[in-house]
């Protein structure tokens, strides 16, 4: 695990404290029909390591299809800051470009996962 680091909308009503899984190395984003429209890079933490400081009441939940992943977004700006993973839901995927001091153009490439052909909808 890494130390503790700040995530933040674009607007600033909402504030995480995360603690990521393995640093920024597991920097990754999906293809499914929902997280490609989004484009943005997550990285891992546990349920644990992830701490809504502001804005809980700014928050919310979009799911689709098997309900299983929860997708967090400010109401007031829109800026997605999390979701709660369908392949792992002890697990969330933080909005890399959320964290403070990190611009995911810095990290690319990138790496795809196959979102399409997920193994809870086969």
């Amino acid at each position: 695990m890494t130390d503790p680091m700040k995530a933040t909308c674009h607007c600033g009503a909402v504030e995480l404290r995360v603690t990521l899984s393995d640093g920024l190395a597991t920097a990754g984003r999906c293809d499914c029909s929902y997280c490609r429209r989004r484009g943005a890079a997550n990285v891992s933490a546990p349920r644990s390591g992830l701490e809504v400081v502001r804005g809980a009441d700014k928050l919310t939940l979009y799911q689709f299809g098997t309900m299983t992943a929860k997708h967090y977004f400010c109401s007031v700006c829109g800026n997605y800051m999390y979701h709660q993973r369908r392949s792992d839901p002890n697990e969330y995927g933080v909005n890399m470009g959320a964290l403070e001091g990190v611009n995911p153009a810095d990290h690319e490439p990138i790496p795809w996962n196959d979102g399409v052909n997920h193994p809870s909808d086969l």
